[in-house]
């Protein structure tokens, strides 16, 4: 009992700072991404996988849901994680396809002026990196079934509650 006592705070602690920083690090990804749209073109050029036509809408729209994501994560709303999740697999794919292809290209994971890139230029760290993510997200997972966390729906901020939006999780009933 005593160890519960002392257990669960902290795993929330744990499951609150986890969030905020996979939050944090997917709006600081797109927004750098944003900031030079033509030159993560030329990095996603770089793999071979989008058609040129395509290159400038998925420029755009890959660091937009980065940042929006990510801003969801913070607050907890609900769907954020998945698409989190969804795009870190997306990455995943996209650097095992270039480690297979045997590309030494930069990965493009924090934008144009990435310092990973100098340091290491190499597709692998950018790849163990996205594993370990892939498993504090899989930690978040588990902790929302473990203790039934409901995310926060978007018809708050859509309805002007913002304000009224708390960062803590809610267990057990929805907020809407």
């Amino acid at each position: 009992m005593f160890a519960e006592n002392i257990t669960m705070p902290m795993l929330t602690w744990m499951y609150r700072f986890t969030r905020w920083i996979l939050g944090c690090i997917f709006i600081y990804s797109g927004t750098t991404k944003l900031l030079a749209p033509k030159t993560f073109a030329v990095l996603i050029e770089a793999y071979g996988l989008v058609p040129d036509g395509l290159l400038m809408p998925m420029a755009i729209t890959l660091p937009v849901l980065e940042v929006v994501a990510g801003a969801g994560l913070l607050v907890d709303i609900r769907g954020s994680l998945s698409v989190i999740t969804g795009l870190l697999l997306l990455f995943i794919a996209i650097l095992g396809y270039g480690i297979l292809m045997g590309l030494d290209v930069d990965c493009g994971c924090f934008g144009p002026e990435d310092p990973e890139s100098e340091a290491f230029h190499g597709l692998r760290p950018a790849l163990y990196r996205d594993a370990f993510m892939l498993v504090a997200i899989g930690f978040l997972f588990a902790w929302r079934r473990y203790r039934n966390v409901r995310q926060r729906t978007i018809n708050r901020l859509v309805n002007g509650q913002f304000t009224k939006i708390n960062i803590t999780p809610t267990y057990g009933k929805e907020e809407s």
